[in-house]
């Protein structure tokens, strides 16, 4: 099996890290690569863990170095992928896997283009919704902002390599780790 970069998108609230998590669980050999933000860290988030946590002129100096193979904003912060986080493990033959927002997918799309784009969707918009607000970490503007960008995210599914509808953890996983090894398993053909 070949290493591939795969990049999972779609909504905030819809479950991409849930899924990733899940997809390892089940034995699936993904590393993944940890992106930086200027966002503040939640009160369980941990340098290095969950983000690169890094200032505004820190981030901008990076950006500006070509440090990231993508980097956008989005609702107010700064977000991107470091190039060394990818690379690295690539060349040690691991498949990378990336939780992004849509737009920096487009974005690595175009820089790798034999990346493997996987659009995660919820069920049903009301559900995404619920989701959000269920998740109890933003304030209720941030959350009719969240609702708002998701309405446009939706609508970029069709750029997107695979489809996943997150109806349910177990099942959307086991979709996904079937996507994984499929791509894989092509690249040594």
């Amino acid at each position: 099996m070949s290493a591939r970069l795969f990049v999972i998108s779609g909504p905030s609230g819809v479950g991409k890290g849930t899924l990733i998590r899940r997809a390892r669980e089940l034995g699936e050999q993904l590393a993944v690569a940890t992106s930086a933000t200027t966002r503040p860290a939640r009160s369980d988030e941990h340098d290095g863990r969950e983000y690169h946590f890094l200032s505004v002129d820190e981030f901008t100096r990076r950006a500006d170095a070509g440090e990231f193979l993508e980097h956008v904003t989005y609702s107010g912060n700064r977000y991107g992928t470091l190039r060394s986080e990818v690379d690295r493990r690539l060349r040690n033959g691991e498949s990378v896997v990336l939780e992004i927002e849509v737009q920096g997918a487009r974005e690595i799309k175009r820089r790798i283009p034999d990346a493997v784009l996987v659009f995660v969707e919820p069920p049903t918009f009301d559900d995404l919704e619920r989701r959000l607000r269920a998740r109890d970490t933003d304030t209720p503007q941030e959350i009719a902002h969240r609702i708002e960008i998701a309405r446009d995210e939706m609508k970029a599914k069709p750029e997107f390599d695979r489809t996943i509808v997150n109806d349910s953890v177990d099942r959307a996983a086991h979709e996904l780790v079937r996507v994984v090894r499929e791509a894989t398993e092509e690249e040594t053909r």
